[in-house]
């Protein structure tokens, strides 16, 4: 697990460090709104980039992004060039959102908080996005590495919401922002987070084994790189001895449901063939345990590429730049959008 931890700090490190090389190519133009603000959680601005196609259409599919980092690095700029290649080359309205780190507030930020405040980011969309083109009864998630993790507590964890949040079990979420007037019992009575479909890129999907293998640890060098001292998910009160519960809460890998209990949306799995940080065989396994329970899914293993492909700019340590590696990619997750909304 530790030279998963480094190889992936280098990574978003290298990512974040380099300078964008040219245009993102784009058939079309393309109405950008920046930092837009969706919720303040305790006077913290949570924004997102809305990117809306300029070709004539009253309304268009919504793809919503989520960025990676670990947790603890990184903001939504890394998916820039991703944003401007789907709604420059495609007709989605896309909104690129960022949420919380773990180090955030004084290094008090809990996984359980990131997921409501990616769970607020949709409720959002879905109650404003009009204005800016978007059809909020046609909505896709994605995310890569955490923010695969991130899409599949969208999708496998949208309906658990209540106002306690994690105070007591049984644990629930209850997102950043809510529409006006409703309670999370209400949203979540009301399928307010049901999505169409998703694309979890290259996840992770278990995050009691992540803490058992080391990740709340200093040799996660994740904690360094976003200015916060190593502890617990959720906070120096919690332990994954203690509190496994907790831990699966948050792990996609055990909240998949059979398709006869809740049938989920179409979904597109991807993950390079020589990935160290979030291996195909961990993804290929979950997938494989999401398809046992019936459910609708798709699986793309990209050959000889290592984490992170689909960022923007380019990193010299794994050989990945977005103009040479994330075009393929991007036109397959494209050509699923295109089966399910078009």
């Amino acid at each position: 697990m530790k030279r998963a931890y480094i190889i992936l700090v280098i990574c978003a490190v290298m990512a974040n460090t380099v300078s964008l090389m040219g245009q993102t190519p784009q058939k079309h133009q393309v109405e950008v709104n920046k930092d837009v603000v969706f919720a303040s959680p305790e006077g913290f601005d949570l924004t997102m980039d809305i990117y809306t196609p300029q070709t004539g259409r009253n309304s268009y599919p919504v793809l919503i992004i989520i960025h990676g980092g670990g947790w603890l690095i990184n903001d939504n700029s890394i998916m820039n060039q991703m944003s401007e290649y789907v709604s420059g080359n495609a007709e989605y309205v896309v909104a690129n959102i960022n949420y919380r780190l773990l180090g955030d507030q004084n290094n008090t930020v809990t996984i359980n908080e990131i997921v409501e405040d990616v769970f607020g980011a949709v409720l959002w969309v879905k109650d404003h996005i009009e204005q800016y083109g978007g059809d909020p009864n046609r909505v896709a998630v994605t995310g890569d590495s955490a923010g695969g993790h991130l899409t599949e507590m969208v999708v496998l964890a949208g309906h658990n919401l209540k106002s306690s949040g994690f105070a007591q079990e049984p644990y629930g979420f209850n997102p950043s922002y809510l529409p006006a007037g409703k309670t999370a019992e209400q949203v979540a009575e009301d399928e307010g987070l049901k999505v169409q479909a998703a694309i979890p890129s290259y996840g992770a999907f278990d995050m009691l084994a992540a803490a058992q293998g080391g990740f709340e640890k200093e040799s996660n060098f994740f904690w360094q790189m976003g200015g916060a001292k190593a502890r617990g998910l959720f906070g120096n009160k919690f332990n994954v001895e203690d509190n496994a519960a907790m831990y699966r809460a948050v792990s996609p890998i055990y909240l998949i449901p059979s398709a006869d209990e809740r049938q989920l949306p179409p979904q597109f799995f991807h993950v390079g063939s020589e990935d160290s940080t979030t291996p195909p065989v961990a993804v290929k396994a979950y997938f494989d345990k999401l398809k046992a329970q019936g459910q609708p899914g798709q699986f793309w293993l990209y050959q000889g590429r290592n984490h992170a492909y689909l960022d923007s700019g380019s990193n010299e340590f794994l050989g990945n730049s977005f103009e040479k590696d994330a075009i393929e990619p991007l036109n397959r997750m494209i050509t699923f959008l295109n089966e399910v909304f078009y």
